[in-house]
């Protein structure tokens, strides 16, 4: 399994990209894979090709709108691990003995 964080941003469409990253966001959860959202990009969770194609999917639908897109992706890939999204802040958690914020 692959954790992929992604951010896709359009180059030259003003201070505010919300539109955009609803967008993607709705790409992100029409895929049916495991996700979070935070405020500086999206995780999610799924196979290497699926994240693959979904991120391909993103800066696509992104690029419809802009002739430049800027991506920043970061990957986590460990074999036969899955549920990585809420298990590693737990693991964080156990460590400190309290919740965290998410």
């Amino acid at each position: 399994m692959v954790l992929l964080e992604m951010s896709i941003v359009p180059m030259g469409s003003g201070e505010s990209v919300s539109q955009y990253v609803a967008q993607c966001v709705d790409l992100v959860d029409q895929c049916g894979l495991a996700y979070e959202v935070h405020s500086m990009g999206t995780i999610v969770e799924g196979e290497l090709p699926q994240v693959l194609d979904l991120l391909k999917q993103c800066i696509e639908k992104v690029a419809e709108s802009s002739n430049r897109v800027t991506c920043s992706a970061k990957f986590d890939f460990r074999r036969g691990q899955s549920g990585r999204i809420s298990s590693k802040v737990d693991r964080v958690e156990q460590q400190l003995g309290r919740a965290v914020r998410r």
